[in-house]
């Protein structure tokens, strides 16, 4: 499995109830579901949401903890790592975001709503070649996404693929990191496509 830097953006826009459930969990097919600590595939992992889905998560379950607008969620995703969702104004509107933060680090809450407003008080609409990827990953199925398998050579087993449509060659499985930035806007929504790499500072 590669590595992922932390934090990161993976989704763009504001996630609907049934989208932040699918996101969840946009790991559940890896190979290496069950194999040693799992925190570094979900930790640091964040998307926006709507007010409906914050409220709705804040009255299913009781909360772990609250600090205003605040909490963090009973049930563990692994080890040390649970959802921890925010309500933060930005440019004078309240927004709402779903995170997973590895409750082990005593500053990963705030660390994590620092990242948050830093990335959404950027002047110009970006995205990064990094959160392009990662939002093809969670809008596509499992059935058109998995994880290279044993007929791949050994360094790419494990890396995550995704079904391209290569014209009269038909399908074929790509790994996502190397997707080319025509792939990449294919498989992008059509209102992602344009957007400006380089995110301003």
């Amino acid at each position: 499995m590669t590595s992922r830097a932390l934090p990161r953006k993976i989704f763009q826009g504001a996630a609907k109830r049934a989208d932040m459930f699918r996101m969840f969990d946009r790991h559940a097919m890896r190979p290496d579901l069950f194999d040693g600590d799992q925190s570094a595939v979900y930790a640091g992992e964040w998307f926006e949401i709507d007010e409906t889905s914050y409220s709705y998560m804040l009255d299913i379950l009781p909360s772990l903890w609250m600090r205003g607008p605040i909490f963090a969620m009973r049930e563990f995703m692994t080890g040390s790592v649970t959802s921890v969702f925010y309500a933060i104004r930005i440019d004078e509107a309240v927004r709402y975001f779903h995170t997973y933060c590895d409750l082990s680090d005593p500053n990963s809450v705030e660390a994590m709503r620092t990242a948050i407003v830093d990335r959404e008080t950027r002047p110009v609409r970006a995205m990064s070649r990094e959160e392009r990827l990662e939002h093809i990953w969670s809008i596509t199925t499992d059935d058109y996404r998995g994880y290279a398998g044993a007929r791949w050579p050994k360094p790419m087993q494990g890396h995550r693929t995704v079904m391209l449509y290569g014209g009269s060659e038909g399908t074929f499985l790509k790994l996502l990191d190397t997707l080319s930035d025509d792939q990449i806007a294919a498989k992008l929504p059509v209102h992602l496509r344009h957007l400006p790499s380089a995110l301003a500072a």
